[in-house]
């Protein structure tokens, strides 16, 4: 439907499409409090101000609950290697047994499911994320968390509107760049922290595609200020090719100081590294 047709419904009926896109009852309530919505971008706007400003905790750990669990051995199999992905139908019995066991212990540690917006990832990258993601405290995992929330509603919003116009990308983005070969850095694990009372707090959590990028760290329309800093996992990239380096990771600290795009690159090889602010 267009977002014309939207406006025009009932408003219960609304309300039902909008839980589609996210499951928390106190988000849909205040968002339906702004019905009907002048644009796409008044729309992102308000989901994503209710979302980090009058939603919290319980309202977050509902929206996890809308989510079907995806961890046993049968639902993992149809979505990694079955019709539902065919395009990266990849995945081996080990890999989907190394994802079931981890899913597991994901739930048992932070007491919800693991949410990430998977669109175009292979089941590979999900484990990858999913063990990484083991390693972060609760409260990390569940901004971290809460942010995947929010990507999936505005893929869900992408969805819903079939004129759908709403462009904006992550305020920060990166890229790697392994000089030693002259080619992207691929698979390396990225963490996005913020510095906040004087404590880093981890808000987003990624690994760089085929070209070395990451170009959703956070969902499109969130505006960061303050301080921040990037960690690449450097060793552990070198580690896979059995290559020595001096540096077992590189963290590049920035400070965002308005609404522009900060796009963060890093330069890497075995004994030295730089970055700069790139476009």
């Amino acid at each position: 439907m267009t977002l014309s047709d939207f406006n025009n419904l009932d408003t219960h009926i609304a309300a039902k499409e909008l839980g589609s896109c996210c499951g928390s009852k106190k988000w849909v309530s205040l968002l339906m409090e702004k019905f009907p919505f002048e644009s796409h971008e008044a729309l992102v706007e308000q989901a994503t101000t209710i979302w980090y400003d009058e939603c919290d905790k319980p309202d977050w750990l509902e929206s996890f609950t809308h989510h079907p669990k995806i961890g046993d051995k049968k639902s993992l199999t149809e979505k990694f290697a079955g019709k539902e992905q065919a395009g990266v139908a990849s995945a081996t019995e080990e890999i989907i047994d190394a994802l079931a066991k981890a899913n597991s212990q994901y739930e048992k540690k932070f007491g919800f499911i693991f949410i990430v917006c998977a669109t175009g990832r292979t089941a590979g990258e999900m484990l990858r994320l999913l063990n990484d993601r083991l390693d972060n405290d609760q409260d990390s995992e569940l901004t971290i968390a809460m942010n995947e929330q929010h990507k999936i509603t505005l893929i869900r919003f992408k969805k819903l509107f079939e004129d759908f116009q709403f462009l904006k990308m992550s305020q920060v983005t990166t890229h790697v760049l392994d000089t030693s070969i002259g080619k992207p850095g691929k698979n390396i694990s990225v963490q996005l922290m913020q510095k906040v009372t004087n404590e880093w707090k981890a808000v987003a959590q990624g690994i760089t595609n085929e070209d070395g990028r990451i170009s959703d760290l956070m969902p499109a329309g969130k505006p960061l200020l303050g301080t921040y800093k990037i960690v690449f996992d450097t060793g552990g990239y070198y580690s896979a090719q059995n290559i020595k380096t001096f540096y077992p990771a590189v963290e590049i600290l920035f400070t965002i100081v308005d609404d522009s795009h900060y796009h963060v690159p890093l330069l890497i090889s075995p004994f030295g590294y730089s970055t700069y602010r790139g476009s």
